[in-house]
């Protein structure tokens, strides 16, 4: 049975990558093995605010065709439009989640203007016919956001997904430690609608014992924790409005591990460490050989401000306050090592300008950045994804950086996809 898919803030479609496969081909093998997928994305939207040219909705109609995709702002898009579906997902922009007010005479809420996670409450809320599944990605911030209210951000979409009838289970995961090649950190969250078989059995189950071995995150990304006894359980009080207001107020430290669940309002969290022992990609392992274009590697004169910036330093700055202070930052490998996962791709990775953060490998031909397609394969899609006219190298490496580890996807969809069908 197809389980229909809506997939929100796609940018060049990491998710559907995940679930549908290439060609019917996984991303764990390279796009090389067979990827027995239920999964069927029958309508998407990406639409980026900040630009005229929508480079990111270009390159996925040019993968997937404009059949059943949407380049519109979402906050405007009628969820009528919207057709029916069984899982939403999204990587949805991390942002002040604060609540304004409640609306009267209205089943909806008022969240801060220009907040995405509300477009996604406001699909949720108007559908007559829920999605029964959600798999969502942000960064992992968003467990201890805002500063002031460690944690509130988190809480607010807890409540909210609560009282529109869904449990969730959420964990961070960093890529790497499951063996791929780059070291990313990310919060995935999965919520199950109390129609769904699966809402079921987490009533039925010990909440630590679907942390540990029932859950869908669990059986795809294995986790030990070091204490059973040592978890956290807490009731999210009251209602949205006054969980942005009051949650954690002052609260010098999150209420919330990096996994946990929450049932009928119940959280259950704890901090745990991966539990995995097979194959680890490395940076070598999706290099190309030999020699590349001649505009990805740094001359001698350039080499210098590479080093400079890639140092330790400490000098004095001054506030907009006027007042002076200490900046110190440490060193960083240069070059990359290329025997460990990636660093974190950002979205400022692509460009000849010397920086910090870029990635610069050295091999036998000398010191050189990383390629689209090296950037692509560190984030586990098919070799030229995002190759396209009019799409510089500079846009395809923005995309990486806004980009999700696919393999990290096809692994939950898997296990979700073995809890639908009533297999575990």
């Amino acid at each position: 049975m197809k389980v229909k898919v809506v997939e929100l803030f796609a940018g060049v479609g990491g998710f559907r990558l995940g679930l549908e496969g290439w060609n019917g081909k996984s991303a764990s093998s390279l796009y090389k093995q067979k990827l027995n997928s239920s999964y069927e994305v029958v309508w998407s939207n990406q639409w980026e605010p900040s630009t005229k040219i929508q480079h990111a909705s270009m390159v996925y109609e040019n993968r997937w065709g404009k059949l059943n995709h949407s380049n519109e702002d979402i906050a405007s898009v009628d969820v009528d439009v919207i057709p029916d579906h069984d899982l939403l997902v999204g990587g949805f922009p991390c942002q002040d989640y604060s609540v304004a007010t409640t609306l009267k005479n209205s089943k909806g809420l008022l969240g801060k203007k220009g907040v995405l996670w509300w477009s996604i409450h406001k699909i949720l809320n108007e559908k007559e016919i829920k999605p029964k599944y959600l798999l969502l990605e942000n960064v992992d911030r968003l467990l201890i956001s805002p500063s002031s209210q460690r944690g509130r951000d988190f809480a607010i979409i807890l409540q909210s997904l609560n009282e529109l009838g869904y449990a969730v289970e959420w964990r961070i995961i960093n890529s790497a430690e499951y063996g791929m090649p780059q070291r990313r950190r990310r919060i995935f969250i999965l919520a199950y609608h109390n129609t769904s078989e699966i809402f079921n059995q987490m009533l039925e189950s010990d909440s630590l014992e679907w942390i540990l071995e029932k859950g869908t995150i669990a059986d795809a990304f294995p986790i030990s924790i070091e204490n059973k006894k040592s978890y956290n359980v807490f009731q999210l009080e009251n209602d949205i409005v006054n969980i942005s207001n009051e949650f954690n107020k002052g609260g010098k430290k999150s209420s919330f591990e990096n996994t946990g669940i929450m049932l009928n309002g119940q959280v259950t969290t704890v901090k745990s460490v991966p539990s995995y022992e097979d194959t680890h990609l490395t940076l070598r392992d999706i290099v190309l050989s030999g020699r590349v274009e001649e505009d990805y590697y740094i001359n001698e004169a350039e080499l210098e401000k590479w080093t400079y910036l890639k140092g330790a330093k400490s000098h004095s700055k001054v506030n907009a306050e006027g007042f002076e202070y200490k900046y110190s930052e440490g060193s960083m490998s240069f070059p990359d090592s290329l025997d460990k996962p990636a660093r974190t791709i950002i979205t400022g990775e692509g460009g000849k300008s010397p920086s910090r953060f870029k990635h610069v490998i050295n091999t036998v031909n000398g010191y050189r950045r990383l390629l689209p397609i090296e950037l692509e394969r560190l984030n586990m899609f098919p070799d030229n994804h995002t190759e396209l006219a009019g799409v510089l190298p500079t846009k395809r490496a923005f995309f990486m950086g806004n980009a999700l580890v696919v393999g990290v996807i096809e692994k939950l969809g898997i296990s979700l996809q073995k809890k639908i069908d009533g297999r575990f």
